[in-house]
């Protein structure tokens, strides 16, 4: 994602009214509903925990005593209110959702013969022969304003000259993210594959037959659920466990496995529609793996606790569907295209799922404000700007998807982060580029590699994607993380952050 124009000829203009929008000066009511509407789901537990608290400071001690003194000789009552406690305690421990805990997670780290130098993508994409001079400046600029630094990771088969995305060479692509990720998870958690139960894998753009997720299966236990999922864009991770958090709340005593990635070999665009060239630009190699559980002894553990879940997906809008476009050119050669409205569909995305996000993470102090100005500009005055809630405090620490350098810069501006709040994003631009779905663990990685993460915390993960979609997942620490020696950072975190070329 970007703000970089791609139909500017052989240049690259910044169309400054293509940037996200204010959107938090701009929150429509119905959005906010959203949220409160989830908020009153839950309302009769939030309710009840104060009523009781209330009559039982009110109760006389007296009271108690007769209560007992009547249902020692009223067999009837005794019986029915024994079986109204067991009735309700039964329906209240069976409907309950059970706790997901992150154990832990993997990100994997290719090979350095796989990376790709600003130099080296301009040598090959040149050899290929199959951009015109245009077509190749134009993705040096992008490149040299992209955020992605000089150590980012090509496929095996994008570095042959020439390059050869076959079929093959894609399988070989996921085969070794996916199981290197796995591997490193199953090996750091000593979890049997055998144990695992559910399944769910995400990739966008690559979608063999067999799935992706039975390449995996073939590597685990007969009878697991498996789900693959695909064409759902960069942030199908949090729709990856969204589904895996809500099969595990079926299925009890078990464990999760969610992997995350995108495949780059077969999805090269080998043509010249500007459009098309940014994600040449911008994509690189990655993949993670999630391990969730729903067994109440791996909390001690465990290092996360998901807390919430907010999907928002803008698909019913064309030119929100449109905007990130798989189709062919005029040549017939396949690629994604970016719509020069994109910046701006994702704002109105940004904007509704945080709007939806706020009443469930928000403290009320920054609810009642928010709420407050907001009725006030719908029915007293529209000049009125609506109070903007400070996120910083529902959040310790933000995984912005590494999308793009323009996206991560206007939700540091919108969201009044600091630089210190962005510095994972941004870092995992430079150092790995825009993984699609993984980057947000990639960004946790990062933050952990630092040894910022205290029990307590609260990590806000938001990924947008293709449909068009904003997703976002909210984790608590239930202890402090300490950096681990199979991290993605883990031979490199010293040397970050570094300063990047504006």
């Amino acid at each position: 994602m970007s703000d970089l124009n791609p139909n500017s000829g052989n240049g690259v203009q910044i169309n400054h009214h293509r940037r996200l929008p204010d959107f938090l000066q701009t929150v429509n009511l119905k959005h906010v509903k959203l949220g409160y509407h989830y908020l009153i789901s839950h309302l009769l537990t939030l309710c009840m925990i104060p009523i009781i608290f209330i009559l039982l400071i009110q109760t006389n001690p007296n009271d108690i005593h007769h209560l007992w003194i009547h249902l020692q000789y009223n067999l009837l009552t005794v019986i029915t209110c024994s079986t109204i406690l067991v009735f309700g305690s039964t329906v209240y421990i069976m409907t309950r959702p059970k706790p997901v805990y992150l154990i832990d997670y993997a990100c994997y780290r290719p090979l350095d013969d796989l990376k790709a130098s600003y130099d080296k993508f301009m040598k090959h994409s040149r050899l290929t022969g199959d951009f015109d001079e245009s077509s190749l400046e134009f993705q040096k600029k992008i490149l040299e304003r992209s955020g992605l630094g000089q150590e980012t990771y090509f496929p095996e088969a994008m570095h042959a000259v020439p390059p050869r995305p076959s079929m093959m060479a894609a399988r070989e692509e996921a085969e070794q993210v996916m199981y290197g990720a796995i591997d490193n998870l199953l090996s750091s958690t000593r979890i049997k594959a055998k144990d695992v139960g559910i399944l769910v894998v995400n990739c966008s753009l690559f979608n063999p037959t067999p799935s992706l997720s039975s390449m995996i299966v073939n590597k685990l236990r007969g009878n697991v659920k498996s789900f693959n999922l695909g064409g759902m864009g960069c942030s199908a991770g949090v729709i990856a466990v969204d589904l895996a958090k809500d099969m595990l709340r079926v299925h009890r005593n078990t464990y999760a496995i969610v992997v995350s990635t995108e495949n780059i070999t077969q999805n090269w665009y080998f043509g010249n529609k500007k459009s098309m060239l940014i994600p040449n630009c911008l994509f690189r190699v990655g993949c993670s793996a999630v391990l969730l559980s729903n067994r109440s002894s791996d909390r001690s553990r465990a290092k996360y606790k998901l807390v919430h879940v907010v999907r928002t997906h803008r698909g019913s809008d064309e030119k929100a569907f449109k905007c990130v476009y798989q189709e062919q050119d005029n040549n017939g050669k396949t690629g994604v295209s970016l719509s020069k409205d994109l910046m701006a569909i994702a704002g109105g995305a940004l904007k509704t799922n945080i709007t939806t996000l706020g009443p469930l993470v928000l403290p009320i102090s920054e609810q009642l404000l928010f709420f407050c100005t907001l009725i006030a500009k719908k029915f007293l005055n529209k000049d009125i700007k609506p109070y903007i809630p400070d996120f910083k405090l529902a959040f310790d620490h933000f995984c912005i998807h590494a999308g793009g350098r323009a996206v991560i810069d206007e939700l540091e501006k919108n969201l009044q982060l600091s630089l210190t709040h962005v510095e994972a994003s941004r870092m995992t631009l430079h150092r790995f580029g825009n993984t699609s779905s993984s980057s947000i663990w990639y960004e946790l990685a990062y933050i952990e590699g630092k040894g910022r993460v205290r029990k307590g915390d609260r990590v806000w993960q938001i990924a947008f994607g293709s449909g068009f979609k904003c997703n976002s997942a909210v984790w608590k620490a239930l202890r402090n993380v300490k950096p681990s020696d199979h991290s993605p950072w883990a031979d490199c975190i010293n040397k970050y952050p570094v300063e990047l070329v504006m």
